[in-house]
């Protein structure tokens, strides 16, 4: 394969055509959302089952708000350790390849989920209990470093230009499911069991089932190939490792690192307030049941769920930040009303009214981060960019959103500082997306045009003046004329639109 010229920010030049291959794009989707998945089911789990497992973990003589505050704090410990996880994973993700990578995250996920449901509580083994319920979520917090990054490189580098934005939503929708499933499951199991049983033993089941969703996901992450820009990467250069790689990584991208984190800090502070402390908000402040609490959150993620693709596919058409910057507006303009209406509503309709209008601006943020982030850096950076950049604002402001929200509403007595907070993470998120390129429909930095068909490749290259003189389509197998200068790439399976002059 031909050297091409040094690109936008280093990586490749784009003189080449990517015709994708469906299949695998679709094994790509498969493999990747189902770790979303696997990453949000576990978070709501032990977000929803925080209660339980304060009396189970840490009793003693401290009140109840200081025993869920320990919980949460156990909780945020596994999100402090992510960026930790994103310096080891990411940049291995770029020396040794995406998929090896990927498949080492959710092995180590599954795992840690799993053994939750075995743990000794704190009457069994005492201080120990607790412990190791944080030496499991902080194993946990590293394999979350590099997986959600991971996989939004990974679909973006497989999916076609303008589309995107669509493929990259499968993301988002594997994330709300994970959610929607945790949520059913642990409401199912407070209906069917009694307050003793839950207490007993009920809580450990959803922990339990993790692990044959582990499987199902290492079989489905198993039949994944290496991501085509990776291997093209890998062709043309070599790796680089130690202290060459944090500078090309950290020092040389830190303004769209810094692009990163602001954007994220909306996204990840809005998701883990829907996700993680409002059915505590509503049980707590609003005096509404737990099992109402998790129906109305609930309802929410499935309806979120739905409505998610459908504004990741309209940023292919209409871009991605007007639509993020919708997010933010919303987030400034509803948060107050959101949390009055959970407060304040007598009727069970009005304060799910708030809890959907809180929930409104995930629909045009957490549908958009997986083609904003992974487009903001070139391929011989890009898994271990966006793992440092999307981990720092998860664990600085996502994971600990529950922790922060309890400890001021207890601190200041003021139930409305969620709103506040998700207020200010809007205004950063505004403010951030000034500086950020639109991305829509756009090759990746440093790569070729992606498209989806040997037709489109012939388009574009006609329009580029580099089709011959017959006007004619590539079809599978085709030698066609190179563009100036260029080497082609294909995924597995794809068409190879280069070739010799």
């Amino acid at each position: 394969m031909k050297r091409g010229r040094r690109g936008r920010r280093g990586g490749q030049a784009p003189d080449h055509i990517t015709v994708v291959d469906a299949r695998a794009t679709k094994r790509s989707i498969q493999g990747t959302a189902i770790g979303n998945f696997m990453e949000a089911y576990d978070f709501t789990l032990f977000s929803l089952v925080a209660t339980i497992l304060a009396q189970k973990f840490y009793p003693g003589e401290n009140s109840e708000a200081g025993n869920l505050i320990a919980t949460f704090g156990t909780m945020t410990a596994g999100f402090v350790v992510r960026p930790l996880g994103g310096f080891i994973f990411g940049p291995l993700g770029d020396r040794i390849g995406r998929k090896p990578v990927l498949v080492m995250t959710i092995s180590l996920m599954a795992v840690c989920a799993s053994v939750t449901g075995v743990l000794p509580v704190y009457h069994t083994i005492g201080v120990w209990a607790p412990i190791l319920l944080t030496v499991v979520r902080i194993c946990q917090g590293l394999s979350s470093g590099g997986e959600y990054a991971g996989a939004m490189t990974y679909i973006a580098e497989h999916a076609p230009d303008h589309k995107r934005g669509m493929l990259g939503g499968f993301l988002p929708v594997g994330t709300l499911a994970g959610f929607v499933v945790g949520a059913a499951l642990v409401t199912a199991l407070q209906t069917a069991l009694s307050t003793n049983d839950m207490l007993a033993w009920g809580w450990r089941v959803p922990f339990l089932l993790a692990a044959p969703l582990g499987l199902i996901a290492l079989y489905l992450r198993s039949r994944i190939e290496e991501s085509p820009d990776y291997e093209e990467m890998r062709a043309a250069r070599e790796p680089t490792s130690g202290r060459k790689q944090f500078v090309q990584t950290v020092v040389r991208q830190w303004k769209p690192l810094l692009i990163c984190m602001g954007v994220e800090l909306a996204v990840t502070d809005t998701s883990y307030m829907v996700s993680g402390y409002v059915p505590t908000y509503l049980k707590k402040t609003a005096s509404v049941g737990d099992r109402a609490a998790l129906v109305m959150v609930l309802i929410v993620l499935a309806v979120l769920t739905v409505g998610v693709l459908f504004v990741a596919m309209l940023s292919d058409r209409v871009g991605v930040k007007p639509l993020m910057w919708t997010g933010c507006g919303l987030l400034i303009a509803v948060s107050i009303p959101a949390f009055t209406l959970m407060r304040f509503g007598e009727a069970y309709q009005t304060k799910f009214a708030g809890v959907l209008l809180v929930g409104l601006p995930m629909l045009f943020l957490s549908s958009l981060e997986p083609v904003m982030l992974p487009a903001l850096f070139p391929t011989n950076v890009r898994y271990g960019a966006v793992s440092i950049g999307f981990n720092i604002a998860v664990s600085a402001f996502g994971g600990t959103t529950p922790l922060i929200a309890e400890t001021l509403v207890a601190g200041t007595k003021n139930p409305m500082m969620p709103a506040y907070m998700l207020m200010f993470a809007g205004a950063i998120g505004a403010i951030t997306l000034v500086f950020a390129p639109e991305v829509a429909g756009r090759p990746l930095l440093g790569s070729g045009p992606s498209v989806e068909n040997p037709a489109e490749a012939g388009d574009l290259m006609r329009q580029r003046g580099s089709g011959g003189g017959s006007g004619g389509t590539p079809t599978e197998g085709a030698d066609v004329g190179a563009l100036p200068g260029g080497a082609g790439r294909t995924q597995p399976g794809a068409f190879d639109v280069s070739g010799g002059g």
